[in-house]
């Protein structure tokens, strides 16, 4: 039977992977895979995150960009370490 993976990541270039499955809890291990070449990682979610949100892949300093798709939706506002929650609190979009 195949792993049902946590974490998406759509493109190698993404320093955020979305979370796909629902009731993910701080501590969880993570199935992570990439979906431009099928790959699979290994990772640790610090916060609990609901379906449909990021979570950082490596650590993000304050002006960061942040990637995803391989697009950049926005920029970094508070830091960010490997395995935690990006959404409205720590990432703002570049247009104003």
């Amino acid at each position: 039977m195949a792993k049902i993976p946590h974490l998406l990541v759509h493109n190698r270039r993404d320093n955020v992977g979305v979370v796909v499955v629902e009731n993910l809890k701080a501590g969880t291990e993570l199935f992570c895979v990439v979906t431009e070449d099928n790959s699979e990682f290994q990772a640790v979610i610090n916060q609990d995150v609901p379906i449909g949100h990021k979570v950082a892949l490596k650590d993000l300093a304050v002006g960061d960009t942040v990637v995803k798709y391989g697009e950049d939706i926005g920029r970094i506002v508070a830091p960010v370490r490997k395995g935690d929650h990006v959404h409205t609190q720590n990432l703002k979009t570049k247009r104003w």
